[in-house]
């Protein structure tokens, strides 16, 4: 079992360690890999730190199906992951001394994503023609969302770079994470209800037929829902079809005029928030997002009418959005943040509290930090709860519709029976 020098710990499985695997870069560029045994994530990256090793990715080894699935040409697009990783491992150079073309060059050639690794390339010349980082990055707006720009800007303006990367680092991180609990929550609805399509068609494709054959060779007219199962059934190879069809052109036709027209995209969200079931989760996240870009700008020292311009573009809501655009003339007014955000009825009269506060004490973007924090459990705890609820509805659901089919094929069995009897 190999020992690094100077870690204390062994390149093995240490009582209440875990092994992490490792790719890291020293000063001079060249590039090594290996395994450390550490508590956690964290004291892995510490551990090499230490050694004078700045560490690119460290990863816990031996998580077997635990890893991203990737499919080629179908995990091409940019996630707040890639974002998170390319942002803590670009901080980590930096703050070790790396010159920054040197340290694009090694993130560069190392990311493993194909548009990622081009817009790097194209930062790395503009930078090496005398353009500033965060202009660079600008010029690649498919690759680097506004708020990392805004964040590298305000780094490079105050000297800090290496701090502001962290923090979006860390805020990309959270994001991720977010987006990871609203997925979860959504998986199982999607899943039943996708069975259910599924167990509808073969139903319709190989038992129906069948059915139909012995009902016409007993005779007798069929009854209206056995009809209509049947009509279904013989026009299923171009009416599925189709119907998948006109689902994707409409998805398409309404996402563009919701892109086109800002006004029907305020409404949409707007009904978004005020739907039975999602509109509380919807709700919270928006308020998440908002309270965790916003303290992540203001943190680094961002000002505050380019920093609500920022998250209006950032946090994927309209609602937020037209809410930023009304704080924004507040500020230019002289007004307090919190004396419009309590006017607007998305945000809670605690998140206005909790701002009013941050700006009376001068700590405005650690109680957005905690704001963010809070409601990020409250995602959590909807998702679960969401999630909880949905699960008994989608099995009454599929019990109603797999009762309801076998109810119409055997109502023609029903009739000829009382054929026969009334025959006999």
């Amino acid at each position: 079992m190999t020992t690094y020098p100077g870690l204390g710990v062994a390149a093995g499985r240490p009582s209440g360690q875990k092994m992490f695997a490792y790719q890291s870069v020293d000063h001079s560029g060249r590039r090594t890999r290996g395994t450390i045994a550490a508590p956690n994530t964290n004291a892995a990256i510490q551990l090499l730190r230490q050694q004078g090793i700045v560490p690119l990715s460290v990863t816990e080894a031996g998580t077997g199906l635990n890893r991203d699935v990737r499919i080629p040409g179908l995990t091409g697009r940019i996630t707040q992951r890639d974002l998170a990783v390319f942002a803590r491992q670009f901080a980590t150079m930096t703050a070790s001394g790396m010159s920054l073309l040197r340290s694009l060059a090694v993130l560069e050639d190392q990311t493993a994503k194909p548009a990622l690794r081009r817009a790097i390339a194209e930062v790395r010349i503009d930078v090496e023609g005398g353009v500033a980082l965060s202009a660079a990055m600008e010029r690649q707006p498919k690759a680097f969302p506004v708020l990392l720009v805004a964040m590298v800007r305000a780094g490079e303006t105050g000297g800090f770079l290496d701090a502001a990367l962290e923090r979006i680092a860390a805020n990309f991180e959270k994001d991720d994470a977010l987006r990871g609990k609203i997925k979860g929550a959504l998986t199982y609805p999607v899943v039943v209800l996708l069975f259910a399509i599924l167990m509808i068609a073969a139903v319709l494709i190989f038992i129906v037929p069948v059915f139909e054959r012995m009902f016409a060779q007993l005779g007798g007219k069929l009854p209206v829902p056995t009809q209509i199962i049947v009509n279904v059934s013989h026009t299923l190879v171009w009416s599925a079809p189709l119907t998948l069809g006109v689902l994707v052109v409409g998805t398409v036709i309404i996402r563009r005029e919701l892109r086109r027209r800002p006004s029907l995209q305020l409404t949409f969200d707007r009904a978004k928030m005020r739907m039975p079931v999602f509109g509380g989760l919807f709700t919270k996240i928006a308020i998440s997002r908002f309270s965790r870009n916003l303290g992540t700008l203001l943190g680094a020292g961002v000002p505050v009418l380019q920093a609500l311009n920022v998250v209006g573009a950032t946090t994927g809501s309209a609602v937020v959005s037209a809410a930023m655009s009304d704080l924004q003339d507040a500020v230019r007014d002289g007004q307090p943040m919190s004396s419009r955000l309590s006017q607007h009825a998305i945000f809670p009269r605690m998140v206005a509290q909790m701002v009013e506060v941050g700006e009376e004490s001068g700590q405005i973007s650690q109680m957005l930090d905690k704001v963010a924090d809070f409601y990020d459990r409250e995602v959590d705890s909807t998702a679960e709860s969401l999630t909880a609820s949905i699960e008994p509805i989608m099995v009454l659901l599929m019990g109603v519709i797999v009762g309801a089919m076998i109810i119409c094929l055997y109502l023609p069995m029903f009739t000829i029976y009382q054929n026969i009897q009334g025959a006999q």
